[in-house]
């Protein structure tokens, strides 16, 4: 089984790959279930560039970085603060991918709320909490995505900026977030019909299918 930098960089060449993120935005973590250290993306890293020596372990205790024998290491992501407060608010979690999905984002400045459509939506998303815009790398952005994701959402937009998606493993929280962006596809493309007068509201799936 490929190591935890391994998973990371697969997710990372393929959330360029579907335009979840462009350039040097977003950034990835995981960790081993239990364990008290994360590896975390490194600052102006490239999603789709990524290497082991790309990321940085860092202490979920107190946030210091473990630099290598010689005492160098990259320095970890501007967003270290949001990873460290969503593995403290959910122990559950060993996984966050911080992307920057364009739809899903669109959608929420339009004050416009993400319909779960699919039965893929329901199981994987669940739901979506939003947090209002804080500067990026904020210790106030950190801690509000963190009470959003503290009753158990998995699935959080952060207003202007982008989505913090969790997942009980690497590729969990990427399914996550791919579903996350194609139930904002689909109720953009929803929006479009109805506000043309091609259909009535949309309909969502009802949330407890799987008791149906």
């Amino acid at each position: 089984m490929a190591n935890l930098r391994e998973q990371l960089a697969r997710v990372g060449r393929a959330a360029v790959k579907a335009g979840l993120v462009v350039g040097s935005g977003g950034n990835l973590s995981a960790r081993e279930p239990g364990s008290d250290q994360i590896w975390i993306t490194g600052t102006g890293t490239w999603l789709d560039r990524l290497d082991d020596a790309s990321f940085v372990a860092v202490c979920l205790d107190d946030g210091s970085v473990h630099r290598r024998g010689d005492g160098s290491a990259v320095e970890p992501s501007v967003e270290l603060a949001l990873h460290l407060a969503t593995y403290r608010a959910r122990p559950d979690v060993n996984a966050i991918v911080h992307l920057h999905p364009q739809l899903a984002v669109m959608l929420d400045a339009l004050g416009e709320r993400i319909r779960l459509v699919t039965t893929d939506h329901v199981m994987y998303v669940r739901r979506v909490a939003r947090v209002p815009f804080h500067p990026p790398g904020s210790r106030e952005l950190a801690e509000a995505a963190a009470r959003a994701a503290a009753d158990g959402t998995n699935c959080v937009i952060l207003a202007h900026h982008g989505c913090s998606v969790l997942g009980e493993s690497v590729d969990m929280a990427y399914r996550r977030a791919l579903n996350l962006e194609e139930a904002a596809r689909m109720t953009y493309r929803a929006l479009l019909l109805t506000g043309q007068g091609g259909g009535g509201p949309i309909r969502e799936c009802p949330a407890d299918f799987e008791q149906a």
